[in-house]
């Protein structure tokens, strides 16, 4: 479950591109808080200790904001399209007790039967979930399945007080046979040439 992660936050006043440039080179995180009707605020994070917090899915930070205390949930992350860092987050205030609409992370465990094969079709599952309380992933077994089998979003087992938001028809895991590879007989363009068809070379 989540835990919410404290956090120190400082009040961003200037909002030009170069001024953001430099709270990245000095290591911290440009970011906005907005929700509960409250006009959007826009802070400066610790880099270090937000990127390790940011490993949690719907990771849950407890803001000091320069003496306010502030619940808020991972909305957006913009990461480098290269470097591993962060560019940008977007945080969406929270109050304890309340119930939040997410997407948490799907874990498939268990073999299926033996010729069968598991093809997983959705990574993440749209869910309503206690803010403070939500699942970091959630399992999906598949244990024994034959061929021919597949689970459902209303297949699968929730952790208590969570409920299904996406459709419950939403396909998650298929289970099929192995597809068969074709491969080119002798004589066939990539194969070995039948024997006494080898063209000596010109002289």
């Amino acid at each position: 479950m989540s835990s919410a992660e404290k956090i120190s936050a400082n009040v961003r006043d200037d909002f030009g591109k170069g001024y953001a440039r430099r709270i990245r080179m000095a290591g911290d995180i440009p970011a906005v808080i907005y929700g509960h009707g409250e006009d959007p605020k826009h802070v400066v994070l610790p880099g270090h200790q937000t990127t390790l917090a940011a490993r949690t899915p719907n990771a849950i930070f407890d803001l000091d904001i320069e003496g306010t205390s502030v619940l808020a949930m991972i909305k957006d992350i913009q990461r480098h399209p290269i470097r591993p860092e962060i560019q940008h987050m977007d945080l969406l205030i929270v109050k304890r007790g309340e119930r939040v609409e997410i997407e948490v992370p799907l874990h498939v465990e268990g073999e299926p039967a033996v010729g069968a094969v598991a093809n997983q079709e959705e990574t993440v599952l749209l869910v309503e979930a206690d803010a403070i309380k939500a699942p970091e992933s959630i399992t999906v077994n598949i244990e024994g399945r034959e061929v021919g089998a597949h689970v459902l979003a209303s297949d699968v087992e929730l952790p208590a007080d969570v409920t299904l938001v996406a459709d419950a028809e939403l396909l998650i895991v298929n289970i099929s046979e192995p597809e068969e590879i074709d491969l080119p007989e002798a004589g066939e363009e990539g194969g070995n040439a039948p024997e006494g068809d080898i063209v000596e070379a010109a002289e």
